[in-house]
């Protein structure tokens, strides 16, 4: 099943993969130009861009340092939901668009364990999504290093390694929710609501007091605030994050093992 499934996505992740990786390239082809016009971009001048803007990308404080470069423009927003939409997409096939078009009750009538074809989809999905976190990262390290943007091997793995548990993180919310529901329009929702809301709490959320408690239910907060690109990969935060991704993925398959299927 698993096998299957990754050769059902292949079409997917190739342009997936080769989407992410020139967004990548692209915005660290004009990092040159950036270093160059500190007067434009340096801390002095980003600290005259207005407040919500700031709070929006991460509060970002320099974009002439290679870290504060991959971290504003590549690792705060753009990659991530990037992410996200690729997981969300492939997870919606896993369960909920079967379903809907019919062909899934057919699998579930063959002598198919119900919880272990829950599990080899969500495998599907987590190989899927490693597979583009793998060439995305390896596009990212040699742009980084032809840019000469200093930022170290490490550092830039720990930030992608972020990256794939994020998306991971959310493909699995959109395969519970699909198994759940069996309906794509909705897992999709599900997923969608939390990422904008997650990122607006945690951005946003740093100067009001009303919301900003509730940064503790959102992925970026595990995702970002260990400021992997500055301080190294986050252990604590990433565990948080795989621990809520193995409590889902557990979630789907009692959800899809107690439901009727049908169209």
């Amino acid at each position: 099943m698993i096998t299957r499934s990754l050769r059902d996505y292949r079409r997917m992740l190739t342009w997936w993969s080769l989407g992410i990786s020139a967004f990548i390239a692209l915005y660290l082809t004009v990092y040159g130009s950036i270093q160059e016009n500190p007067e434009v971009y340096g801390p002095a001048a980003v600290a005259k861009f207005p407040g919500p803007l700031r709070d929006l990308m991460g509060g970002m404080t320099d974009m002439v340092s290679g870290a504060g470069y991959l971290q504003t423009v590549v690792y705060q927003l753009f990659v991530p939901m990037l992410f996200i939409a690729c997981a969300t997409l492939l997870a919606n096939r896993a369960l909920a668009g079967p379903e809907e078009t019919g062909t899934l009750e057919l699998v579930v009538t063959l002598p198919v364990d119900r919880r272990r074809l829950v599990l080899d989809k969500w495998a599907a999905l987590a190989l899927s999504l490693l597979l583009v976190a793998v060439v995305t990262f390896v596009v990212a390290v040699s742009m980084s290093a032809l840019m000469g943007t200093g930022v170290a091997f490490d550092r830039i793995l720990a930030g992608h390694t972020g990256v794939l548990l994020l998306g991971l993180f959310s493909g699995t919310v959109a395969l519970a929710v699909g198994a759940a529901t069996g309906r794509r329009l909705v897992a999709s929702a599900v997923v969608g609501v939390w990422a904008a809301a997650g990122y607006t709490v945690v951005t946003v959320g740093r100067s009001v007091d009303a919301i900003a408690w509730l940064k503790w239910v959102s992925p970026f907060h595990y995702y970002a605030e260990g400021r992997p690109l500055y301080d190294g990969l986050p252990v604590g935060d990433y565990l948080v994050l795989a621990g809520a991704t193995a409590v889902l993925a557990l979630t789907a398959v009692l959800a899809f093992d107690r439901r009727d299927v049908g169209v």
